[in-house]
This record gives C-alpha cells, sequence and structure tokens, in this order.
C-alpha cells in the first residue's frame, strides 16, 4: 500500500539515463531540423490550440512547442531542447532550429569523445570557453547591415519569400533603424503593411460628437496643444486655467485623462455648439504599463505629467505644460500622435531610451521585452504593422510565423550585423579546430558543422565547399551556385546565430553532466518500490 503524500518516483542512472535522454535528443532533432534551410521541409501539427486543430508550419519554435513524449525521461530531453530553442527565439527572434541542431550535435560528440566521468567537468568548462573564442571570432567577421541587405535578411528568414522579404525591407525603411515593427493578421487574404511616425495609443475618443472627418469617423486636429494626466478630470472647473486661453484664442487641445462623463458630456456639448477644437481620449494600457506609457507621451510632446501617484493638483496646470503637436488623429479605438518633427530631439529622450535599452538586456520575458521595444519606437521612431493574409486559417498561420520570424531576424541584424549564411560561419569556425587532439575542440570541431550539414541533408545533396576560399565563400542552395554569401544575398544575422549557439552549449553541457534522472512515476509498476 501507498504510503500517504508520498509521490512515488522513477529513478534512472548512468548509461541508461542518458540514452534515454539523447532518444529524446534525436526525436525532436529529428523533427525539427528538417525545416532548416531553403529546402526545408514544412511539418504537419495536430494541437487543439490552433485553427480546426492543426497548422501546418516550417516555424522550428512552433514545431519543438508541439513535441511532448509519452517516456518521461525522454521528455526532459525535450523541455531541455526547448528551453534551448524558446531562450534563442526570446533573445534573437529566430535562430531556434539552428540552436536544436547544435544541442543534438553538441550531445552527440560528447558522449562520443568523453570517455570517462573525471574527465567530463574539465571538458564542459573549456568547451564553454571554446564557445566564447568562437563568438568573438564570429563578432570578429561580421559586417554591419546595410539598407540593401535587410532584403537579404528577411527574404531567408521568411524561408526564401521575396515577397515577404521585400515588404519588411520597405517598413524599416520607412520606420527608420529604431522603429517597431509587428505582425498582425489580415481581415482579407491580401498581405499589407501600414506605418505610423509618432505615438499610436490604443485608446480612441471618448464621445462621437469630438469627430471633425465623418468620412472616416475620426477627429483630426493639427497644430494642437496637448494634455497628459492620469488623475481624473471630474469638474471642467479643474482645468478652467486650461480652457479659457484655448477657447479665447481658437487654439486646439487633445485631453489625454480620465474624465467623468459629466466633463465629457459638457466638452462635446460645446465642440458642437461653439466648434471648439477639443477630443478627449482615456490614458492608455492599465496599471504600471499606463504611467509609463502616460511619462513617455509627455515626454514626446513636451508635456508636463500630472500624475495622481506623486499627488499633482490639476488646478494648478498652466498653459506651458501642455504638450505640442504636429497633429493627431483620434479614432473609435485608437489614437495617433503625430510629433513635432522641426524641434531638436530633447536630451531627455535621449536618456530614456539609453534607460530602456538597457533594461531589455537585463528582461527576460517576451512580453515585456516587446513592451519595452514599442515605447521605444514611440519616442525615437515609427511603429509598422504587416499585416499577413490568406486564403484559408492555415495559411495564414503559416505566413504569420515566417514573417514574425523575418521581422525579428531583421531586428538582430540590425542590432549586431550579419554573417555569411547557410551555416557556413560556423562550418569556418569548426575547421579551426579540425586537427586538434583536445577533447573540447573535437566536439565544437563536429558539432559546428552540423547546420550546414543539416541544410545539405535537407536538400538531398552531399557537401562539396571548397575550403580553401574566403570566409565568405559558399553554396547558395536555392540557385545551385558558389560564390561569396554576402553577395549572393545569403546572409544571417550575428544576434541569430550566436544565440543559438551560446544557448545550445548550455542545454548539451547541462544534459552531458547528467548522471542521474528522477521522474514521476507514471504506472502502478514503477511504483513497486513504494508498495507494502
Amino acid at each position: 500500500m501507498q504510503e500517504s503524500g508520498i509521490t512515488p518516483k522513477k529513478l534512472e542512472f548512468d548509461e541508461e539515463a542518458r540514452a534515454k535522454l539523447v532518444s529524446g535528443i534525436e526525436t525532436i532533432a529529428q523533427a525539427v531540423g528538417s525545416t532548416l534551410g531553403p529546402a526545408g521541409q514544412t511539418v504537419l501539427i495536430e494541437s487543439p490550440h490552433h485553427t480546426h486543430g492543426i497548422t501546418v508550419t516550417k516555424d522550428g519554435v512552433t514545431v519543438a512547442k508541439a513535441v511532448d513524449l509519452i517516456d518521461p525521461t525522454e521528455n526532459l530531453a525535450v523541455r531541455m531542447m526547448k528551453e534551448a530553442a524558446e531562450r534563442t527565439a526570446t533573445s534573437a527572434g529566430d535562430g531556434t532550429t539552428t540552436s536544436i541542431v547544435l544541442t543534438r550535435a553538441l550531445v552527440r560528440a560528447g558522449m562520443d569523445f568523453i570517455s570517462t566521468n573525471a574527465e567530463k567537468t574539465d571538458v564542459l568548462r573549456d568547451l564553454m570557453a571554446e564557445t566564447d573564442k568562437v563568438v568573438a571570432s564570429l563578432k570578429k567577421n561580421s559586417r554591419s547591415v546595410t539598407k540593401s541587405r535587410l532584403k537579404d535578411v528577411a527574404t531567408i528568414s521568411s524561408n526564401n519569400d521575396s515577397n515577404i522579404g521585400d515588404i519588411i525591407s520597405k517598413i524599416y525603411k520607412e520606420v527608420g533603424d529604431n522603429g517597431i515593427v509587428t505582425v498582425d493578421r489580415s481581415m482579407t487574404n491580401e498581405t499589407y503593411y501600414e506605418t505610423t511616425h509618432g505615438l499610436k495609443m490604443d485608446r480612441g475618443y471618448l464621445s462621437n460628437l469630438f469627430i471633425n472627418d465623418h468620412k472616416r469617423d475620426e477627429c483630426i486636429l493639427e497644430d494642437v496643444h496637448i494634455l497628459v494626466s492620469d488623475a481624473e478630470i471630474s469638474n471642467v472647473l479643474q482645468i478652467e486655467s486650461i480652457l479659457k486661453p484655448i477657447i479665447t484664442d481658437n487654439k486646439k487641445l487633445l485631453i489625454i485623462a480620465p474624465c467623468s462623463s459629466n466633463v465629457v458630456n459638457t466638452i462635446a456639448a460645446n465642440v458642437m455648439k461653439r466648434d471648439m477644437k477639443i477630443c478627449i481620449v482615456s490614458p492608455p494600457n492599465f496599471g504600471y504599463r499606463q504611467h509609463e506609457l502616460m511619462n513617455d507621451i509627455a515626454l514626446s510632446v513636451g508635456a508636463t505629467y500630472f500624475s495622481e501617484k506623486t499627488g499633482d493638483d490639476l488646478s494648478l496646470m498652466e498653459f506651458s505644460d501642455l504638450g505640442h503637436a504636429e497633429k493627431i488623429i483620434a479614432g473609435s479605438d485608437s489614437s495617433i500622435i503625430l510629433k513635432d518633427n522641426t524641434k531638436e530631439v530633447d536630451k531627455r529622450i535621449v536618456d530614456r531610451v539609453n534607460q530602456l535599452r538597457d533594461l531589455i538586456k537585463i528582461t527576460t520575458k517576451q512580453a515585456d521585452i516587446d513592451f519595452t521595444l514599442s515605447r521605444i519606437a514611440s519616442l525615437t521612431g515609427g511603429i509598422g504593422v504587416i499585416y499577413a493574409g490568406g486564403n484559408t486559417d492555415l495559411e495564414q498561420k503559416e505566413l504569420f510565423d515566417r514573417i514574425d520570424d523575418a521581422v525579428c531576424a531583421v531586428r538582430s541584424a540590425l542590432e549586431e550585423g550579419i554573417l555569411p549564411g547557410g551555416g557556413i560561419a560556423l562550418y569556418n569556425e569548426a575547421r579551426k579546430y579540425e586537427y586538434s587532439e583536445k577533447t573540447a575542440e573535437k566536439i565544437l570541431a563536429v558539432a559546428l558543422r552540423a547546420p550546414l550539414e543539416q541544410i545539405f541533408k535537407n536538400a538531398g545533396l552531399d557537401i562539396d565547399i571548397d575550403e580553401n576560399k574566403s570566409y565568405d565563400y559558399g553554396y547558395n542552395i536555392k540557385t545551385g551556385e558558389f560564390g561569396d554569401m554576402y553577395k549572393m544575398g545569403v546572409i544571417d544575422p550575428l544576434k541569430v546565430t550566436r544565440s543559438a549557439l551560446e544557448n545550445a552549449v548550455s542545454v548539451a553541457a547541462t544534459i552531458l553532466s547528467t548522471n542521474a534522472i528522477i521522474t514521476m512515476a507514471r504506472s502502478i509498476e514503477q511504483a513497486t518500490n513504494y508498495t507494502s
């Protein structure tokens, strides 16, 4: 009889345990690795989380997330491989398949070359040190991305779709290097993009009476002053000192603040009857994010932020506390503020952006990273949205995944630069260790070739690279040509390659150093040690 409160476990040791881990690694790597490169194949997934219970994708992280195995030990390996993929996706936005292919190769080579447990600790320490050297070499051989290269990066990352590459390169040229690009689902079968230069809020006008462009159902005000506050305006007398000069001099005003229905109705009625140029919009988002966004808006338009959190009194607000924008467009559910670009960039904005960039480096959650990136874009650049279309839900989902990967890859390329693609950069690093006798270097000599080997395998080809050529020389599988990978447009972001390698080494080292595995017992037979 099982003791009360005890959860039975299954224990596995040494070769038996590692063999199960390797089996799990091989399973997920075979599924994910089949998607790598221009000749990579799609994977059909049954899942209750996707439309109609199925999805078709070439996105490595989507495939990895869908894999769960029955055997608990094999599944532990799968979960660790997923961690490598998700870490890479979080930091670089792409490279998940490369990360998994590298992890499998590192584990395989480690088990082949590490002969004793006593040797293992030193080898894994050397492996980490040599990985740092490989990363340093990759950085040394990288190039900064040019505007003309944006399309190449985007095209390769979207599985060699030149149309998607063209759209992404155009949208990044419009929003600028500091701009933010996101992906959304199109309501039609058409794939297109929209850009906004300025701040975009997820809040619209609070009354239809503010509409002055009835064709578009929008309130459009040019040369407009802006009041920014998170303190509720419950009576128009609270902002009397602001309204007087606005009305007297026939100026225009956007109020971004929570307002009572009485205040909204009073101002809306005056807009209709007295032709006042005023619009009210609720503050964006909720909680701490609202406070941060309102701070950004105030800083961006040059307004004094009156906050309830700091005990500010709205009745003390003066006309000089208002910000200014070239134009505002308030719709039913979103608003855009086009900033006055004639003004010099405020040093406080530069400082804020630098603070946000530092924040991204220590942020681990993708949602928080995306939020911070959108704040940077609002302060310094433009905002673009690519809408993925499709004739069916499956087609749209597959295209959405590819565009999202490509957008993230371009962002990574802009941050850290680019390398010759198609796995050739890591292949060239492997050649440096070809005749080494050190165990860690022998492991890298095998593992760093794995991405290129997988790409060639998926294309049904044998590797035939002239190793006497330059670092940038390789083979374009799509066209069947040898040459300079940069000139042929076969390039990868350094950040993607670096992140994939670092995360793969981290997970592989953990798996190789494992000697005992404890899992939950899944059956009565596995729990016999706990019966009496």
